[in-house]
This record gives C-alpha cells, structure tokens and sequence, in this order.
C-alpha cells in the first residue's frame, strides 16, 4: 500500500537524537532554544514558543489572550476539531462561517456578519497548505478590533504576498508525525506580541519564571530536547521537502487536467506548501476511494464528518448551516503526496486515479464539472 503520508525521517535524525541522550540534556535544553530562534527568523515574527504538540500552542494562545466563557471566536468546520477544541478549552464558543468553494478556506468575505459584540478572535485555518486572505482578514480585524489567531498547523513555509503563515496573527504550528516538518510530536506558538510570548514561556512551564516560584496557574507543555533535535535537522529538510511536495502537485495537477475534478487551486501571490493534495470528486467520491485503496493507494478523506456535525459540537447547540463545507466533507479525497513518494509510486497513484474516476464519474457529471472548474494556477 502507498500510504497517504511518510515521514522523511533518517540517519541525520537519528543522529541528532543520539547526541542529545548522550550530553544527559533531554528536556528544555539549548535543542528547544535553538529551535525556536530559527524558526522565529524563518517565519518573520520576534517570538517562537516551542510547545508539546499544535493542540497545546492554540489552547496556550487562546488561553494567553484571556478568553473565557462568553466570548466567540469566529472560525471554521472544515478542519481538524483541534481548531475547536481549543476555543472551548477556554470556555469561549466558536462561531463557524463557510469556506471557498476552490481554496476550502474560511470565506472571508462571511466574516463580518458572524461578529457580535462577544467576537474576540478570528481564526482562519490555511488548511492543507494554503494561506487564507490575510488581506482581508487583517482587515476586518483591524476595523473591529479582534485578534487574529493563525492555524497553520498544516502550512510550514508557506506564503501570502510574500509573508509566512503565522506571521500576521498569532499563530499555532504542528510537528506531528505526517506535517511537512516533524518532531513526532510537537508544536510552535509564533507572536510579534512580547507581552503574550512572555505569558506562554510562563504558562508552558508550570507557570514558573524561576524555580518553585510559581507566578500563575501553568502547566508542563513544553518540548524535550529530543525533539527539538529531530526538528533542527527537519527544519534543514524544509526548503527541499516543500520543493518536492510542490513538484508532485504539479504533476498530478497537470495529468489530471482533462479530467472533469477540481484540482487545487492556489490563488495569485500566495505559495502552497502542500501538506495534502485534495480534489473534489464530486458524488462518486466514496466509490473512487474504494476503487484507489483496491489498487494499493492509501488516499484518505479531510474530513469526513465537519466540525459542526460532531455530536460534542451539536450536543452544545453550535448550529451552523454550512452547505459548501458539507460539500467538501462528502466530494473531496486526498491523494499520496510526500518527499519521498517515488515516480514509480505517483505513477500507481495517477494510473489508479484515472480508471476509477472513468469507472464512476457519469457523462452528467463530467459535463457539470468541466463547466465549475476554475481557471488553475500553477500548482505552486
């Protein structure tokens, strides 16, 4: 089976991480120091706080910004429920607007309707890879006077008119296992806010400054040294992962160009890094999915089932209506796509593509699709 994702991970990883157990240094040591000062300079911003994995660094930074019971955040339900979990780790409530038909990203022009005198925060998810309108969303927050706090879980290195995800806003990274950067567990909180930076350098440490002076309520979120060892040699890996990643996009995009799906789309001025591969397949997409993983190719859904339609969400009375979020969930799949996804590989993948969207895509729907396809960009 081609699996949907394969961590780059070698001798150079292995390495680092021998060096670290053996200097007795494992946890919070200069391996997370150095980390984070690189990957604050990577991505522009003063401060990266380095935390125990991406759910941590949005929980922290809700929780840094005050939120409680009462407030709202607006955000979206196509995206993993960590995005929610979070806000309501703070008591706060998430507020759900639709996303773009062709990006899948939060619709940034349903903003201003879903804020009520309780918005505190938007939330924009750069889902799969891809930078939301920053434009406007710093726009509107600036108008009403929210802040913005950046998902990009999924977007290491990527852009939008030349900055980097998490550069606008506060913003949360993950360094799980299957994101473009790893440290098999981990996550980054990144701020041009000295105040909230020293307030979660705080907060992930048991709430200690200095040893056994505890100034708040805190707790252990921080990152071992091993980790941090693992990203230092990743975060050398990027530059050429994302290349790889953005060059196997490519290819699929351009031989599944005659074909009646939506390929993805990456707007002018913003650069996408590719975390999934994600193609609307229309009504036949459960059928294609059985059909690719007959032929050996682990392509998989993001997501299945909303955030807006899981039953903790509906049991709080978080109703949203949602149509081209509920479309996503049920027409879109994801293919294999990772550095080391060989050409032999991609080829199964695309061969195996093809026969199963000429098994079940009807004349209909090809004539209906070939009429919605968007004009495409270059897939980088």
């Amino acid at each position: 089976m081609i699996p949907i994702a394969r961590p780059d991970l070698g001798d150079e990883e292995a390495a680092a991480v021998a060096e670290v157990l053996a200097s007795g240094m494992i946890a919070q040591g200069k391996r997370v120091a150095e980390l984070e000062k690189r990957w604050a300079e990577l991505i522009g911003v003063p401060h990266a706080i380095a935390m125990g994995n991406g759910t941590l660094a949005l929980m922290s930074i809700f929780a840094g910004l005050g939120l409680g019971p009462g407030d709202e955040v607006i955000t979206v339900a196509h995206t993993f429920a960590a995005t929610a979990n979070a806000i309501l780790f703070t008591g706060a409530t998430p507020v759900f607007v639709d996303i773009e038909r062709d990006t899948y990203l939060i619709d940034a022009g349903r903003i201003e309707a879903a804020i009520t005198p309780r918005t505190r925060v938007i939330c924009p998810v750069h889902l799969f890879g891809l930078v939301a309108d920053m434009d406007m969303i710093t726009a509107i927050a600036d108008r009403h006077g929210l802040a913005v706090v950046e998902d990009a879980c999924q977007a290491h290195g990527a852009t939008f008119r030349g900055r980097r995800a998490g550069s606008f806003g506060h913003g949360a990274f993950s360094l799980y296992a299957t994101k473009n950067m790893t440290t098999a567990e981990g996550g980054f909180v990144t701020t041009a806010d000295d105040r909230v930076a020293d307030w979660l350098r705080v907060y992930r440490n048991q709430g200690m400054r200095s040893r056994y002076q505890f100034e708040m309520l805190g707790f252990n979120f921080r990152l071992t040294d091993i980790a941090a060892a693992i990203g230092l040699v990743q975060l050398a890996k990027l530059e050429r992962n994302t290349n790889r990643r953005q060059d196997l996009a490519a290819q699929y995009t351009e031989v599944f160009r005659d074909l009646p799906v939506r390929t993805p789309v990456v707007p002018d001025g913003r650069a996408h890094v590719f975390h999934q591969y994600t193609i609307d397949v229309g009504s036949a997409r459960d059928a294609i999915l059985a059909d690719l993983r007959d032929a050996g190719v682990g392509a998989d859904v993001y997501y299945p089932v909303p955030v807006h339609r899981q039953a903790y969400i509906m049991e709080r009375g978080l109703h949203a209506d949602l149509p081209v979020t509920d479309a996503a969930a049920a027409q879109t799949l994801a293919l294999p796509i990772y550095p080391g996804l060989t050409e032999s590989e991609q080829a199964t993948v695309i061969h195996a593509f093809r026969d199963a969207v000429a098994r079940h895509v009807t004349v209909d729907a090809r004539e209906a699709a070939a009429e919605a396809r968007p004009t495409q960009t270059a897939a980088r």
